[in-house]
């Protein structure tokens, strides 16, 4: 979800002829590389590779991070030019740049998902918001446990609150969401400057910023990635979590493989596949909420209040948060 600078990760492997357990491979000749664009995080690339890698695909691909905001520049400026064979992305920037673009093939698999998707895109991870406190902190300083964002402007929580900047990262598009959803975009910019103003200089670029703070002390409250707060309760840590009032927002990841006419390389389907079909076990450890037919999230990764926002997610309703979030620092 952190929208970071580019990092390429190389994937260099010698081309091996593996038996195939659940994908199938080319065989016989040599194939180009399938070149794998994708602002996923290190704990989804690893399943990814880990599916690939397990069903005769090393050696066959190359993965290349970006963060959200330049990937989805890319994907907008350039369509089909793409280097890219296939793209795991934000859904909403895959979305936007089908439309504008044209440029993703229709899948060529079954996609069993518990609730309709576009025909080019099939979910990879979804992503709740929460608040996230520090128990030990909270104790400490003696401060009342917030039930909603709204009680984030409160004045005993000045200097002890961490959030991200939707410049930055789209984890705060869930704060943004669920405020403009419970109270208009007036209410939401009136509160989200009083948020602004209790977090002071920790307004974070790092999605996984807030959390990291809560986990050493530095602030009692933070809002962030709800399964990385569940994660960390579990583990031990003085980590706990609130579902805010105001609802749960969640976004998803997708994969999108592109249309290049003859130049489309017929691995890049056949890989999209395999990802589904065989990633989302190891993908379900570190993305617990369910996306597909069978998928089930135990109790603690069941939010009390999952919500949706009402219109349609796009690149444009993006850019107009951002907007407000801008508004709200003035």
């Amino acid at each position: 979800m952190e929208l970071r600078k580019v990092l390429t990760l190389g994937i260099t492997a010698t081309m091996a002829f593996s038996a195939l357990t659940g994908c199938s491979s080319a065989s016989g000749t040599e194939e180009e590389q399938v070149v794998i664009y994708s602002n996923a995080d290190e704990e989804a690339i690893t399943a990814m590779e880990n599916a690939l890698n397990a069903n005769g695909y090393e050696g066959k691909y190359i993965f290349q991070t970006y963060g959200t905001s330049e990937l989805g520049g890319k994907l907008i400026a350039e369509g089909t030019n793409l280097e890219a064979d296939l793209v795991t992305m934000s859904t909403f920037y895959l979305q936007s740049a089908q439309e504008q673009n044209n440029m993703f093939l229709p899948l060529e698999f079954e996609v069993n998902t518990l609730e309709e998707v576009p025909d080019y895109t099939a979910p990879i991870t979804s992503q709740e918001g929460a608040i996230i406190l520090n128990t030990e902190l909270m104790k400490s300083e003696g401060l009342s446990t917030p039930t909603s964002l709204k009680d984030l402007t409160k004045e005993e929580y000045a200097g002890q609150i961490a959030v991200t900047d939707i410049q930055s990262s789209s984890t705060a598009w869930l704060l943004i969401q669920a405020l403009v959803d419970a109270y208009g975009e007036d209410g939401a910019e009136e509160i989200l400057s009083g948020i602004y103003k209790n977090a002071d200089a920790h307004i974070e670029t790092s999605g996984s910023g807030p959390l990291k703070l809560c986990r050493a002390g530095e602030v009692a409250i933070g809002f962030g990635l709800r399964h990385q707060a569940v994660a960390d309760k579990a583990d031990g840590l003085p980590i706990d979590y609130v579902d805010p009032a105001e609802g749960n927002f969640s976004l998803t990841e997708s994969v999108a493989v592109l249309d290049k006419g003859d130049e489309t390389n017929p691995l890049a389907m056949e890989m999209a596949q395999c990802i589904i079909e065989n990633a989302r076990e190891e993908l379900l450890q570190s993305y617990p909420n369910p996306l597909y037919e069978g998928e089930e999230a135990t109790s603690e990764n069941k939010s009390a209040n999952p919500k949706k926002f009402a219109e349609p997610l796009t690149l444009e309703l993006f850019q107009k948060h951002q907007q407000l979030s801008e508004d709200a620092k003035a």
